[in-house]
């Protein structure tokens, strides 16, 4: 194997992880993002219940 084929080889796998790694983070960001806005709603609805 020569460095030309090891060299494609590993920017082949960089690229497979780079993809999946951000295929991850935008999952969880909208999963994060889509509880953060139905708490906030949840939160909103019962402002007039909260007493200090």
């Amino acid at each position: 194997m020569n460095n030309n084929e090891r060299l494609y080889k590993t920017m082949r796998n960089s690229g497979a992880g780079a993809v999946a790694m951000g295929i991850v983070i935008a999952t969880v960001g909208l999963t994060v993002g889509t509880i953060s806005i139905i708490m906030g709603a949840f939160l909103l609805k019962r402002k007039s219940e909260i007493e200090f």
